[in-house]
């Protein structure tokens, strides 16, 4: 019965990596319940993840694939609706998909990456000045200091959307991955970051600027036909929230990681790790994305001894991937920067890979290196253990991350 009844997923998230564990032993597809009583099938093998995120025969279009959301068995007020409900790049399927994707992937060329730097840089130095001035010994949330603001803001100004605006539309964003809410909040968060959008996107039309709202109007404008409006409001939503809440929690545990493995952190400030190989192992044990809902069975699939019929939803299990045995051998849940092998799917693969893999590296590599050169004795203010994790079985990272920040380190003389 174990491996037949669907298991309903805690959407507390109070154990992540148990509950994977635990999915990973029902086989590398089981069965189990969203909320509202949805039944999905969870990936949870490297192998299983691989093939699925690969195969032409997924999709991530519920209006075109799903015949439960289809038929409208799917509520409107569905606690995941804005999963779902969304018409942009992430939701579209074949030539749909190919043309958004073609049309952000603009904005996130090589070239167009690296020009972020300046203002990556600016504003970590703006976050770090802020730190600093708080007292040694005072304990600080460093998720609400700087793992949040640092890619939150930067997202905004890429999308072009103000630091006021960013605020009030940030508490939307924020419920949209805590799967504890009900239905009348997943309503509401629904109609609360479209109505954001929709404001910024009225607003950019009077005001256009350098920035990537601007170019996709800019393309809407020249030919109607390319990009609908419900696209246009949706893929600037995507950018906003896919950008910014997967890099604050790969921050948080990134840092939570280091500062519990005092051995691993003094390889990366000794020089003999360099801090591209924190970004790898951090994503590969500590995937910021756990469950990401959802796609769906365009034909039958047959994997790991079981059928996804067509139709069926899919969750990608990705904090199941770095973590599996198979893969990474005995000691794949240890967190560990001489690892050769760190390979991860956090970035995905195949057809929707993320596109800002570049940026968020940029972001990650910038933010972490200048945190621990500024403030050499920083340390947890709370037991690893005694850190409270997010509300989800969505994303993987902590209510608060509480530390002490210690001494600034001393610049160093200038020549004159």
């Amino acid at each position: 019965m174990a491996s037949t009844c669907p298991h309903v997923l805690d959407t507390g998230g109070r154990d992540l990596h148990g509950e994977t564990d635990m999915l990973r032993s029902r086989g590398p597809a089981t069965r189990v319940e969203l909320p509202g009583g949805v039944l999905a099938w969870s990936l949870n093998s490297y192998s299983a993840i691989k093939s699925v995120l690969t195969d032409p025969r997924v999709t991530k279009s519920a209006r075109a694939h799903w015949p439960a959301f289809i038929n409208g068995e799917i509520p409107p007020d569905w606690e995941m609706i804005s999963w779902i409900a969304m018409d942009n790049m992430v939701t579209a399927h074949g030539k749909d998909h190919l043309r958004l994707r073609k049309l952000v992937g603009k904005a996130f060329t090589p070239r167009r990456s690296k020009a972020f730097l300046p203002r990556i840089e600016e504003l970590t130095e703006e976050l770090l000045e802020g730190l600093g001035r708080s007292g040694p010994s005072e304990e600080v949330d460093l998720r609400s200091r700087f793992a949040y603001p640092l890619p939150a803001r930067l997202v905004a100004d890429m999308i072009g959307m103000s630091e006021e605006a960013r605020a009030r539309t940030a508490e939307v964003v924020d419920m949209m991955v805590d799967t504890t809410v009900g239905p009348e909040q997943a309503q509401a968060v629904l109609t609360g970051w479209r109505g954001a959008m929709t404001e910024l996107i009225a607003f950019k039309r009077g005001e256009p600027g350098e920035d990537i709202t601007s170019d996709l109007i800019a393309a809407q404008d020249e030919d109607g036909s390319r990009l609908s409006d419900q696209e246009l409001t949706d893929t600037i939503f995507a950018i906003l929230g896919a950008g910014s809440e997967t890099t604050i929690n790969f921050f948080d545990n990134a840092i939570t990681a280091l500062l519990s493995h005092p051995d691993q952190l003094d390889l990366v400030l000794s020089g003999r790790v360099p801090w591209q190989e924190v970004v790898d192992e951090t994503l590969r044990v500590q995937s910021p994305l756990a469950h990401l809902p959802l796609r769906y069975a365009v034909q039958d699939i047959e994997l790991g001894g079981v059928t996804i019929s067509q139709g069926d939803p899919i969750l990608v299990n990705y904090s199941a991937v770095g973590r599996d045995p198979d893969l990474h051998g005995e000691t794949a849940d240890r967190f560990d920067l001489t690892r050769e092998d760190k390979e991860h799917l956090s970035f995905g693969i195949g057809p929707h890979y993320c596109l800002g893999a570049g940026v968020a590296r940029l972001v990650a590599e910038t933010g972490l290196s200048r945190l621990f050169s500024r403030f050499p004795e920083i340390a947890l203010a709370v037991p690893e253990h005694g850190l409270e994790p997010l509300p989800t079985f969505i994303m993987n990272g902590h209510r608060s991350l509480p530390v002490r920040l210690g001494r600034k380190a001393v610049p160093a003389a200038q020549d004159t």
